[in-house]
């Protein structure tokens, strides 16, 4: 008896975590979509006010955005783990 309602609690809480790893990898790829958009529309606007100074601020921009794209990209792999794990 103990043993079935054991079994159907860890069944529960696998669905819950693998509802829980989706939900994190869709709330990382939001964050990170908003995060570069910013980053992009505020360079942009930087150019626009200093044309002068395009290639150093293209350049930050780049660097900004492919950190949050890595941090992005770890986070969805530590929740697919979670999900087929």
């Amino acid at each position: 008896m103990l043993l079935s309602v054991l079994l159907q609690a860890t069944a529960t809480a696998v669905g819950v975590s693998k509802l829980g790893a989706t939900i994190g990898a869709a709330l990382v790829v939001l964050g990170a979509g908003l995060g570069i958009g910013k980053i992009g529309s505020s360079a942009m606007e930087a150019i626009a006010r200093q044309p002068e100074a395009s290639g150093d601020i293209r350049m930050s921009m780049i660097i900004a955005a492919a950190l949050i794209e890595g941090v992005a990209l770890l986070a969805v792999v530590v929740c697919l783990l979670v999900f087929f794990l």
